[in-house]
């Protein structure tokens, strides 16, 4: 059982209304496992690099041609870097460059019979990837939601007919985060 466990408000930068999350996580996770809670619990693929800037420092899967100076996510735990009140960056997809604000919102001892992590609650489905980041969402909500938008047919295939932007379940990315153990 965890010793503790990391109560984080995950918020998507620069998108309205806003995608969030609040995910609850055992402080002893690597930030490569915080990576891929994050990545459920938005709704992302995973198909692109990553980093996180935590104190001035940055971590992701080391480079190995050394162009990228990160230090390596597996060696560094999140109760390491973080305390109750930090902030830090996540982010995610180098190109669409995705930018995610994470507040330790608090850190508690487990719940007994709570199995984490966990999807406690949050809003807004994700944006689909690859539409451009933030600017390339807001262009893609009104080519989908209007047939006669110059680009609504190229808009449509990347995603199915029924992405519901309001739609989000956290029973379901909760689910999902049960996978990661």
């Amino acid at each position: 059982m965890p010793r503790q466990i990391f109560h984080l408000l995950v918020t998507l930068s620069d998108i309205a209304p806003p995608v969030w999350r609040r995910v609850q996580v055992p402080g002893g996770y690597t930030l490569d496992r915080l990576h891929r809670v994050i990545q459920h619990a938005m709704g992302w693929r995973d198909c692109h690099l990553h980093s996180f800037e935590i104190n001035g420092a940055q971590y992701g899967e080391p480079d190995p041609a050394g162009e990228l100076l990160l230090r390596d996510e597996l060696d560094t735990r999140l109760d390491a870097v973080a305390t109750k009140g930090a902030r830090f960056r996540y982010t995610y997809d180098f190109g669409d460059w995705w930018e995610h604000d994470v507040v330790v919102e608090d850190v508690t001892a487990p719940e007994p019979d709570v199995r984490y992590p966990l999807c406690a609650d949050g809003d807004q489905a994700c944006p689909p990837e690859d539409v451009g980041g933030a600017f390339g969402y807001t262009e893609f909500q009104a080519a989908i939601a209007d047939p006669a938008h110059p680009r609504h047919a190229e808009m449509a295939d990347l995603v199915s007919a029924t992405f519901d932007r309001f739609g989000f379940d956290p029973a379901r990315v909760t689910t999902l985060l049960r996978r990661l153990t």
